[in-house]
């Protein structure tokens, strides 16, 4: 239970009800992250059409994007995004407790592809020291054949996982995975 209250799948109304069954339809279940949204249907209306985004993004891959949240929620402390996005990692991408852990340690650990790697690194260094970004990291993002929109979603997906590591951890959300 968070510190707000909030719509359970069984208590959802209206336009909260509505996304709740398309959040079920593709997770099989509406995850306290999501049901955390519901205290601002608006925001978890937004919330839902972010996901839906990155989850048919042409370009970043699911273990790029997941790598991205646990390492940006690491750094935040957040332990709910981290212990999601590692089990995703594990479930979903195949990884194995050992290579999470490594990742972890070092995001160089993580199984991806150079061009995938670049893009892990650049992110984690736009939500780390966002000044220190420069021409140059651009530069060899676009060189690795990366878009400057692939570039922009990849950092603003690190961003608003900022954001959303804030909110989970001032609420108290509570983990269900």
């Amino acid at each position: 239970m968070s510190l707000i209250q909030t719509q359970s799948s069984a208590n959802a109304t209206g336009k909260t009800a509505e996304i709740y069954g398309q959040i079920q339809q593709a997770f099989g279940r509406v995850p306290n992250a999501l049901q955390l949204h519901s205290a601002s249907p608006l925001h978890l209306e937004q919330a839902w059409q972010n996901i839906s985004y990155y989850m048919e993004h042409p370009n970043l891959s699911f273990p790029l994007l997941a790598t991205i949240r646990m390492l940006v929620s690491q750094e935040n402390q957040c332990n709910y995004c981290v212990g999601y996005n590692a089990a995703m990692l594990i479930e979903r991408a195949g990884y194995n407790a050992d290579q999470v852990a490594a990742i972890k340690a070092d995001p160089n650990n993580a199984p991806l592809d150079a061009k995938e790697k670049a893009m892990l690194l650049f992110v984690l260094k736009s939500t780390h020291a966002p000044k220190t970004v420069t021409a140059d990291d651009i530069a060899q993002l676009r060189a690795l054949g990366w878009s400057d929109a692939d570039i922009f979603d990849g950092a603003a997906h690190g961003a608003r996982n900022m954001a959303v590591d804030a909110l989970f951890n001032t609420f108290k959300i509570e983990n269900d995975f």
